[in-house]
């Protein structure tokens, strides 16, 4: 398998070819696809980390995912959407339609997810595409199905091979009125698949963002995924998995922007002064630093929990997927504000960045935007403040996610649900994990943890009485989400320097000065030293990432 320093190695080696800037900017420029950095990464054996076995890794996929992202977000978003097309299959798929796929996708060969349409977005439930049963035949017993319809704004939709596609089985629809099917593109006979334009969009310009329409396209039974009438909660406990896994764009971007903004710092003079001395620009520095390594603590803690709290994937990964975009979002916009006029150049000295920060805006999107993913969590939160006050956990789960060196358990995917039972064991830990840095951690954290309780519990009073409201939320109810969304956060910093000994060494862990950066970030605090100190380390780190992670990979 693909480890990350093999990967990280092969892109540094063919930085002036397939992978140069240069290169992508132009193909960028020309709306093209990015075919020889596609395929270097099929040679390379990363689609090998698309197929989800027990005995995988998922933690790893979404690194090898950030280690792409991180050169260029379009080509990790053109390949990794083979992950999201052939997810519903390791979610829902039998031996058999799991053992095909998977030597498919190993190969190579890409799939699409075909969910939405034109002319009903994320609404699920309004979907028009059909799949009717063979009129001779038992779908069940062998028949097959014909399927109709238009699928639109499809990542590799055109490229694909095949295609995971929901499709409306019962025409009064409803929660079990649709079902997913794997459509092999080269069994259909021709005229009834056909390829919809090219769509062209603000960002990730060269990605093969189109659609494709069926027109009674025949498929045999062995194409369902799962039962009929399961395709709505398949898609709902992929999303679980797919939504954690986007988080690794948003980290490949956070690393992106900060070496940009670190080269420009260090090599840039203001009145014959080095930019990277001025303390304003060092504050901010050190507060997207600060960022990035509170979002890289969220999505390594989510992932980790794909294996150890699948039951709990409901909340944690539609909380994961609203907050580490956002957070990126919001730090790509600060690191350009200190570029200056350069973050807005399409070409040399400063075009990459301008590139960067379209793309990313994206990714915000994907696989449910944040309002959706926000709306998902406040649908939850009766129960997840119930156990909050009860003070309920799944600790061994919760250790087992955060410590970094422990083998995870296998991926069991009939653990997936579509509501919590046990809530959210990382923000029902809390309060003791508080105690545990009291006792155990940097003297300076002591405060930002009183804090920290402080905001828990008001976010508990707060919440005590929210109901969710049929037919839509309220807008003050989307605070609540996310002030449990910065409790998560919080929990993910706390629990990983609590079990990751390593993780409070060198620059970064001594006195705690990443812990007490995140902290403060979270807190809304402006503690300048902390900051100052954290830049520095920014800036005297020449490694292409800023990251936890490095120490323990």
């Amino acid at each position: 398998m693909t480890t990350t320093a093999d990967l990280e190695s092969l892109l540094a080696a063919h930085e002036d070819d397939a992978f140069s800037p240069g290169t992508l900017a132009r193909l960028d420029e020309r709306e093209a696809f990015p075919d020889g950095a596609v395929r270097l990464l099929d040679d390379a054996g990363l689609p090998a980390h698309y197929v989800l076995t027990p005995d995988g890794d998922f933690s790893r996929t979404v690194e090898l995912l950030r280690t792409v992202a991180r050169r260029d977000l379009t080509v990790a978003i053109a390949h990794g959407k083979t992950f999201l097309g052939a997810a519903p299959v390791w979610v829902a798929g039998t031996a058999d339609q799991v053992a095909r796929l998977a030597e498919r996708v190993r190969a190579g060969e890409a799939v699409c997810w075909g969910l939405t349409e034109r002319d009903h977005g994320a609404d699920l439930l309004a979907s028009e595409f059909t799949a009717v049963a063979e009129a001779a035949a038992d779908p069940i017993a062998g028949g097959g199905w014909r399927l109709t319809g238009e699928k639109w704004l499809i990542n590799n939709a055109t490229r694909s091979t095949l295609a995971c596609v929901l499709a409306r089985t019962d025409p009064a629809g409803g929660g079990r009125g649709f079902s997913l099917f794997l459509v092999d593109k080269r069994q259909l006979p021709e005229g009834s698949w056909l390829d919809l334009p090219k769509v062209r969009t603000h960002g990730i310009r060269g990605a093969d963002i189109s659609g494709f329409a069926l027109d009674g396209a025949p498929v045999p039974a062995e194409a369902l995924i799962g039962e009929p009438g399961d395709g709505i909660a398949v898609v709902l406990k992929t999303l679980q998995l797919t939504r954690i896994a986007c988080t690794a764009l948003s980290l490949g971007a956070a690393d992106h922007a900060l070496r940009l903004a670190r080269d420009f710092a260090m090599g840039r003079e203001l009145y014959g002064r080095r930019l990277a001395d001025v303390p304003h620009v060092r504050r901010i520095l050190g507060r997207a630093a600060a960022a990035a390594l509170t979002v890289e603590a969220v999505s390594l803690l989510s992932a980790r929990s794909v294996h150890t709290l699948p039951g709990e994937l409901s909340a944690t990964s539609a909380l994961t997927k609203a907050y580490v975009p956002t957070l990126t979002q919001q730090t790509l916009t600060s690191l350009g504000e200190l570029l200056g006029v350069r973050g807005f150049l399409t070409s040399p000295p400063g075009g990459g960045f301008a590139k960067l920060e379209r793309d990313h805006r994206i990714c915000a999107i994907f696989d449910g935007s944040t309002v959706v993913n926000r709306a998902a969590l406040l649908n939850q939160m009766p129960r997840l403040v119930r156990q909050l006050s009860r003070r309920r956990a799944d600790t061994e789960g919760v250790r087992a996610a955060a410590d970094l060196t422990s083998p995870l358990p296998p991926f069991d995917r009939d653990r997936l649900t579509m509501l919590s039972v046990t809530g959210c064991s990382a923000v029902q830990v809390l309060p003791d994990v508080a105690d545990r840095i009291r006792a155990q951690g940097p003297p300076q954290a002591g405060p930002l943890v009183d804090r920290m309780l402080a905001e828990l519990a008001r976010l508990e009073t707060e919440s005590a009485d929210f109901v969710p409201v049929a037919g839509g939320l309220p807008s003050t109810a989307f605070g609540i989400a996310e002030a449990y969304e910065r409790a998560y956060a919080a929990a993910a910093c706390l629990l990983l320097w609590l079990e990751n000994p390593p993780l409070r060494t060198g620059r970064l862990g001594t006195d705690g000065l990443w812990l007490r950066a995140c902290l403060t970030a979270l807190l809304g605090g402006n503690d300048d030293e902390v900051f100052d100190a954290l830049a520095g380390v920014v800036l005297d780190t020449p490694a292409p990432e800023f990251t936890l992670w490095g120490g323990l990979a």
